[in-house]
């Protein structure tokens, strides 16, 4: 009897660490994803995200599928197995500076263009730090949270 007790704690402890909370926020896998109108590949693709790394928001879960948001308020169904818990966010608004400290005042390690996609390396409660890449390089410095979409104003680890 201990050791049926034992095993099903043991199973309920494997899966509560599994379950993750709604809404959060995830990465597109790859740079050509199919977005659903329902949870399944039986139902029509309404939409095809060319971009990988892309930000999305995860809204709500159906077995293997998860119906997420992206920045623009665009909502749809994709297999989990397409998303990834790299944390990404999109640069919002016009150019944007990425500074060398979370300090307006500290030097500027580079102008961002608006929609260029980061990966989320740490956050403060008014500032996000993050790395680009592209083919002028590498770039790593702090932007302000309010210019970044994929993170939530409350959230303080990624």
């Amino acid at each position: 009897m201990l050791s049926r007790f034992l095993i099903l704690f043991l199973f309920g402890a494997i899966f509560a660490n599994q379950i993750q909370t709604l809404p959060r926020f995830a990465s597109l896998r790859s740079n050509s994803i199919h977005m659903h109108v329902g949870p399944g590949n039986n139902y029509p693709i309404e939409w095809k995200f060319i971009r990988q790394g892309l930000p999305v928001e995860v809204v709500a879960e159906f077995d293997t599928w998860r119906r997420v948001r992206d920045h623009q308020g665009t909502e749809g169904w994709v297999h989990k197995s397409l998303l990834s818990g790299k944390r990404t966010v999109i640069i919002m608004g016009s150019l944007q500076n990425l500074y060398d400290k979370p300090d307006s005042q500290s030097s500027i390690v580079a102008r961002i263009e608006p929609s260029v996609v980061a990966v989320v390396l740490e956050t403060q409660p008014n500032w996000c730090k993050i790395e680009i890449r592209n083919e002028q390089g590498r770039f790593k410095g702090w932007v302000s949270r309010k210019q970044v979409w994929g993170i939530y104003a409350d959230e303080s680890k990624v």
